[in-house]
């Protein structure tokens, strides 16, 4: 064995007598390891499993058979007997444990002790793996040796490697190799190693999937190796199974659709080409159970993880999809007449039952995501359709709808959803489930279809007929505390209290719709008392709903209204993290009058505007120090910024802009006469939309009876071209017909 230096350690085989004095020096106590080393002792499962949700773990649907007695069944088939480490064993890891500590070791040296070690492991990799102490020493030797080392020891390993990543410790010491084999993805020369390696691993693995499936332990391997043949990053968002702020953001349509073609911010970044032979056969070998098996691995809370993180690494991967779902729900047709997807009437019953069920709503949110038109269709018509509100007022099965709702795919289905959701709004905000219909109003919004329908089933949800629908904004600002009174027709503002998530969500998607449906909302948020105003600008949620409305085209003096409201707690509002986007909102939506009075009242609070974190910003964008040192100026460029805004908007925009004309001075500028001017300019952009800024600098060159910069170039060039150009036109072949022969072609002197 070789060895550089005194402080290598070879192996034990070779060991001699002078080493083993050497390092007998260097013998610590175990105690004093480095604490970042070691692993909590945590009691009950580990922490990566656990489920953003509030759902309930023990909820279930009635007529499925718990998963804890099939996995006991698993688990039990995979006791394996370990046996006990020799002191010399133990002594020789913890004199490396013991070295590497010290710091001591260069790297060089580091590489030979980690190769020596590992070989040292061959026979004993289970017993070694699964030690609490030594486990973590092993960790440390496969992140630091070298690639042919650590597929050598997993090549070793590989007949008890899901045992290893079934245990505690040894769940580590899997993942640590995992992690070090990805390492090495950036040489291409060592793809064909790992790939052996990989191949070695998923065979065993596939011989008795159920056991890994079915193991808290063992199935975060197994999501890690997934990414890892998929080429993806083992730390990805895909490998854990919380919902990321995105993907609420893109439910509630808080940002573009992923069915846009030019949305891939959401997409799976794959830095590397992975190894899809090797995760179509792991996959495939994870899948294929009996039936029987397969009803018990859905409602499975570990195996729901794998398979959802498997999911995802397919997406927009339509063959693969249309392969794997079908396997998972159960529904793969046997009549080879039928061609594609088809979900008989018994399994569709099934699925619709076990969607209660808590790891199977979550697959299913995912498989809703993930799936192609056809199968998504298939599932909408033959499970979905005429059972929404059943599904909606369920503990876990809601989810699974603000999913399918999310992502449908047509006004068509928006129609179907909307006619059976819509006229129960009341009911499912008094259970409580209004996240059901923030979803609907935010698919609504994105697919331009029955936008007045769900404002006006909205609105009679919070107020009866008989009501004014003057407090429609304030009851769904505080939707629990409404809801949760007993005689809601006393119910009044709570103050102090916080807004509700929720229903400023649905709110700021109803700003979203156009202004002409959405009157009685507006309505109201501008009819609220001043205090009332200025505490949903103080909450993190209200403040959103208020720069909502601001950025709608709500007409400008509706703005206004709301703002006169805040006036006298601009500097204070500033001072908030999230109140200074609603001061920025303002500004941006009035007039000079209220511009000057924001900038006054931050010149007030600028000591304390600049220590804050978003202060700087808001007072560069605000020009603050401008506005001090000489306000007539300030003035000035605020104007000149306005009128330059509202000429682009009258040039360039539609009808359908999010970018409302403005004016500073007054409302002056929106009589009749402007309006009539514009009109014709853009009649007259519609007509020649190409050679508008041309016309203009010919018709101002003529007026100062001056040639225009295109005729003295033409006038150039003329002399120079003549000659050739009449030879060239003889010869030209006209593109148009024979009757053009000897005819120059127009040359249209506006274009450009």
């Amino acid at each position: 064995m070789v060895s550089v230096g005194s402080k290598s350690l070879p192996s034990r085989r070779h060991k001699n007598t002078e080493e083993d004095s050497l390092m007998a020096d260097r013998e610590k106590s175990s105690r004093g390891r480095n604490k970042g080393m070691r692993r909590k002792d945590q009691k009950g499962n580990r922490g990566f499993d656990g489920d953003s949700n509030k759902r309930n773990q023990s909820g279930g649907a009635s007529n499925v058979k718990p998963a804890s007695k099939k996995q006991s069944e698993f688990e039990h088939q995979n006791q394996f007997v370990r046996k006990e480490i020799d002191p010399e064993t133990s002594k020789y890891f913890s004199e490396i444990a013991n070295l590497f500590d010290s710091n001591e070791v260069d790297l060089e040296e580091r590489s030979v002790i980690c190769g020596n070690a590992l070989e040292e492991t061959r026979g004993g990799e289970y017993e070694i793996a699964t030690d609490y102490i030594i486990s973590h020493v092993l960790q440390t030797l496969l992140e630091g040796c070298e690639l042919d080392q650590l597929c050598s020891f997993l090549r070793n390993s590989a007949t008890v490697f899901p045992a290893i990543a079934m245990d505690r410790s040894g769940s580590h010491v899997a993942e640590s190799a995992l992690k070090s084999l990805a390492t090495h993805l950036e040489n291409p020369d060592a793809y064909s190693v790992i790939e052996e390696a990989l191949n070695s691993l998923c065979k065993v693995i596939v011989d008795k999937p159920l056991d890994m499936l079915c193991n808290c332990y063992g199935s975060h391997v197994l999501r890690r190796l997934l990414c890892l043949c998929k080429g993806v990053s083992l730390d990805s968002p895909e490998l854990h199974g919380a919902k990321s702020s995105k993907a609420l953001a893109k439910r509630m349509n808080l940002k573009m659709s992923h069915f846009d073609e030019n949305e891939n911010e959401n997409d799976l970044q794959i830095p590397h080409q992975g190894f899809p032979d090797v995760f179509k056969n792991l996959l495939s070998g994870l899948l294929n159970c009996s039936r029987e098996d397969m009803k018990y691995l859905q409602v499975d809370q570990y195996c729901s993880l794998v398979l959802q993180t498997a999911l995802r690494l397919m997406v927009k991967q339509d063959e693969e999809l249309l392969e794997f779902i079908p396997l998972i729900l159960c529904c793969n047709s046997t009549d080879t007449k039928v061609e594609g997807l088809h979900i008989e009437t018994e399994v569709a019953k099934e699925i619709l039952e076990s969607m209660k069920d808590n790891s199977f709503s979550h697959l299913v949110e995912v498989i809703l995501e993930v799936a192609p038109e056809s199968l998504y269709n298939e599932m909408f018509n033959k499970v979905f359709k005429n059972s929404l509100f059943e599904l909606s007022v369920d503990r876990c099965a809601n989810f699974v709808i603000q999913s399918l709702i999310s992502h449908a795919r047509d006004q068509e289905q928006m129609g179907l959803i909307c006619e059976e959701l819509a006229p129960r709004f009341k009911d499912l905000l008094e259970q409580g489930k209004s996240g059901v219909v923030a979803s609907l109003i935010a698919v609504s919004q994105r697919l331009q279809s029955h936008e007045h329908k769900c404002c006006e089933a909205l609105a009679g949800a919070v107020c009866s007929t008989n009501e004014s629908r003057i407090s429609i904004v304030p009851r769904l600002l505080f939707l629990d505390y409404y809801f949760g009174c007993q005689d809601k027709s006393t119910w009044e503002w709570a103050p102090g209290a916080k807004m509700h998530v929720m229903g400023c969500l649905i709110l700021q998607g109803i700003f979203k719709f156009s202004s002409d449906i959405i009157q009685p909302y507006i309505t109201s948020l501008t009819s609220m008392k001043p205090e009332y105003t200025i505490e949903t600008a103080k909450d993190s949620s209200g403040a959103r709903v208020i720069e909502a409305f601001l950025a709608s085209d709500a007409a400008i003096k509706q703005k206004r209204r709301l703002i006169n409201k805040l006036r006298g707690h601009f500097g204070e509002l500033a001072l908030h993290t999230s109140g200074s986007f609603t001061v920025e909102k303002c500004f941006d939506a009035c007039n000079l009058t209220l511009r000057e009075a924001i900038a006054t009242e931050l010149l007030d609070v600028k000591v304390d505007l600049s220590k804050a974190k978003q202060g700087p910003f808001l007072l560069r964008k605000l020009d603050i120090d401008g506005y001090a040192s000489r306000p007539e100026q300030w003035k000035s460029r605020q104007e000149s910024k306005q009128s330059t805004y509202n000429e682009f908007c009258s040039m360039f925009g539609s009808s359908k802009s999010n970018f409302p004309r403005n004016t500073l001075v007054s409302d002056a500028s929106e009589d009749a006469s402007q309006e009539t001017e514009l009109k014709n300019t853009r009649k007259e952009i519609k007509h020649h939309p190409t050679s508008g800024f041309k016309r203009h600098r010919e018709e101002h060159a003529r007026d100062k009876d001056e040639p225009f910069a295109g005729e003295k170039r033409a006038k150039q060039k003329k002399n120079k071209t003549s000659e050739a150009t009449d030879k060239l036109v003889s010869k030209k072949r006209p593109f148009l017909s024979g009757e053009m022969t000897g005819k120059k072609r127009h040359s249209n002197k506006l274009r450009i």
